[in-house]
């Protein structure tokens, strides 16, 4: 019964990431949109919603590597955090110019547009890079009295 329960709050907890990743890309096109008449059309709108739900879905619950003892930096799981970075500006900057009805230059729509994509394809390239590579094994943990008595206190 614990196992599906886990397994529910877990997909529960990707498809909050999901609508989460839309709400912020609805407010990126929306403000993107406000000043590039180009880029005020429903499927546009649509478009950086189903990105943003793709890539916070897939980017954000990046499985672990295999235990290493090189030290070196994870790729995947730096790209995960400057893609949840970058994509998160953006909509903080797009709300904030929604609300204040600030209406920046053409130069910096573009830029707020460029970091919401390459978050959003800097989180689902994490994610699925991730999820192809072997996990990390945890030994489980014995359910039985401790024997050791230097770990009973």
């Amino acid at each position: 019964m614990r196992s599906r329960v886990r397994k529910f709050a877990h997909i529960l907890e990707r498809f909050g990431l999901a609508l989460a990743g839309a709400a912020s890309g609805l407010f990126v096109a929306i403000h993107v949109g406000s000043s590039v008449s180009a880029l005020t059309s429903q499927a546009f709108l649509l478009i950086m919603m189903l990105g943003g739900a793709i890539g916070f879905y897939l980017g954000i619950d990046v499985p672990r590597p295999p235990m290493r003892a090189t030290g070196r930096i994870d790729a995947v799981e730096l790209m995960s955090a400057g893609g949840i970075f970058l994509a998160a500006l953006a909509a903080l900057v797009s709300v904030y110019g929604i609300i204040f009805d600030e209406i920046p230059p053409r130069a910096w729509e573009f830029v707020i547009g460029s970091w919401w994509f390459g978050g959003i394809v800097m989180l689902a390239t994490a994610g699925l890079l991730g999820r192809r590579r072997p996990t990390q094994k945890v030994a489980a943990m014995s359910a039985g009295p401790i024997r050791d008595q230097r770990l009973r206190r």
